[in-house]
């Protein structure tokens, strides 16, 4: 089973928990790839690091050694294009990642074995209008004005049809993975991975009834942003 590392993560740790990563899998004669951002390990272990696509080609397994952020990173980069990835925290909240520094081994021995849970999250796809990309999220898409305390109006349609138009400071579209990030700290409930939901949390609404609407995931949401100004969005 060829198994990948990366990182985004610029903690002191990362290099030496890789080498460990290294060496436990090599012992059970695993392959082991790294790809461009453990390209520091390339002098201590005398391997190559592979690009993106290699991986993406190559390998069955991704470990994504660093903090909730980095194990976002690893999922836009090679999650949403099938490969499954265990996590190594080394950040504070770890919602994400799977397994601490101080049981590396242990754990990793257990996954060798088959003894793990296969935990599928869904991820959220955008499109802007007049721009050819397509943009993926595995937390939440956010829509706001780009500035402190400013409101932006928008209308909300779910399926083509018209839901709410609404000022607020922005909008938080999460999926369930998300439900424990951002729209959390506003006030959205926690969803579990396992309900197929995506929730829809205005930010600071200037509204007396307006509440988090939960839909199904297979739901098309179309965003129109009415108020001039400026208005920006974040992955």
């Amino acid at each position: 089973m060829p198994i990948s590392l990366s990182t985004s993560s610029k903690d002191k740790r990362v290099i030496p928990i890789a080498t460990q990563v290294y060496e436990i899998l090599s012992n059970a004669d695993i392959k082991v790839s790294f790809d461009e951002s453990l390209v520091n390990l390339e002098k201590n272990l005398k391997v190559k690091t592979k690009s993106e696509n290699y991986i993406v080609k190559k390998s069955e397994l991704l470990i994504s050694i660093g903090g909730d952020g980095t194990m976002l990173n690893s999922s836009r980069r090679y999650g949403s294009k099938g490969i499954p990835i265990l996590g190594i925290n080394l950040g504070k909240v770890g919602f994400l990642t799977d397994i601490s520094p101080n049981e590396i081994t242990t754990r990793l021995l257990e996954v060798l074995k088959g003894d793990f849970i296969d935990d599928k999250r869904s991820f959220l796809e955008a499109t802007i209008k007049g721009k050819k990309d397509t943009y993926l999220a595995l937390n939440e898409i956010v829509i706001h004005s780009g500035a402190i305390a400013q409101l932006i109006q928008f209308d909300l349609y779910i399926n083509d049809s018209f839901v709410y138009r609404q000022n607020a400071d922005g909008l938080i579209v999460s999926s369930p993975s998300g439900s424990t990030a951002y729209s959390l700290s506003g006030g959205g409930p926690i969803v579990l991975p396992s309900v197929k939901a995506i929730t829809l949390l205005p930010m600071f609404p200037h509204s007396l009834n307006t509440r988090p609407l939960l839909v199904d995931e297979s739901t098309n949401i179309k965003i129109i942003i009415c108020s001039r100004g400026k208005s920006a969005i974040s992955f």
